[in-house]
């Protein structure tokens, strides 16, 4: 008898007519939905492209993490890359046309604390150190009653990651940007070199400066406004 597993397939008996057959594995054969929460947007979509999946997005709707996402924040080699919470958060986003990194810092912070309140509770416990003794404590925090802080200034044009500030002393005109995933990633692998080139000043906040401002008095030569 032969085995039909071993019988080459025609290509000419396959139907290209209609879309191709899934099946809902949890809800089919298990009779049970995965749940999903809807998590509020500090940006309010706003600074998102017209033409993008973000754009005038209030809310971004998530699943609750389970043991695939744990494999993912466990995975050394996600760890190492610096790619972990990307991950994380593209597992857990219902709408695979968003992209993680495209989410400003803000954002992607809102969603890291309801992914963790749906997969470990709303309680935090911590043990902190006071700065000005040095004791340290057990605190417990409940996430669950973080507020969400809306952003209240308009940027300069709808769809657009950019505002524009007057510096209080000098009166300069500046335009700046919320950082985004990319941005992150892309300071973490520059201070991975600087440790492997030798170089141990901390220049964090000025490299965190020189990818948010955009322009000054007009000026966006990148080299002018890092000097």
């Amino acid at each position: 008898m032969s085995n039909s597993l071993d019988t080459p397939i025609n290509p000419e008996s396959i139907s290209r007519d209609g879309p191709i057959q899934t099946s809902n594995v949890m809800k089919d054969d298990f009779d049970f939905e995965i749940p999903q929460e809807s998590v509020p947007l500090p940006s309010r979509g706003v600074i998102y492209p017209q033409n993008g999946p973000l754009h005038g997005k209030e809310t971004i709707d998530i699943k609750p993490m389970t043991a695939k996402e744990e494999d993912i924040l466990t995975s050394r080699a996600y760890i190492k890359s610096g790619t972990v919470l990307t991950k994380l958060i593209k597992s857990c986003i219902v709408n695979k046309d968003i992209k993680p990194d495209d989410l400003i810092s803000g954002d992607r912070n809102a969603l890291l604390v309801s992914l963790r309140i749906t997969g470990y509770g709303a309680d935090y416990d911590v043990e902190v150190e006071c700065p000005e003794c040095s004791a340290k404590s057990k605190q417990s925090f409940d996430l669950s009653q973080l507020e969400i802080k809306r952003l209240e200034v308009s940027p300069v044009m709808q769809g657009e990651n950019l505002f524009e500030v007057q510096l209080p002393v000098t009166k300069k005109a500046v335009r700046v940007k919320f950082l985004t995933g990319h941005d992150e990633r892309d300071m973490m692998i520059t201070n991975e070199r600087k440790k492997k080139s030798g170089l141990k000043i901390e220049t964090s906040i000025t490299d965190r400066l020189s990818r948010s401002i955009a322009s000054i008095e007009g000026i966006t030569d990148k080299n002018k406004i890092i000097k």
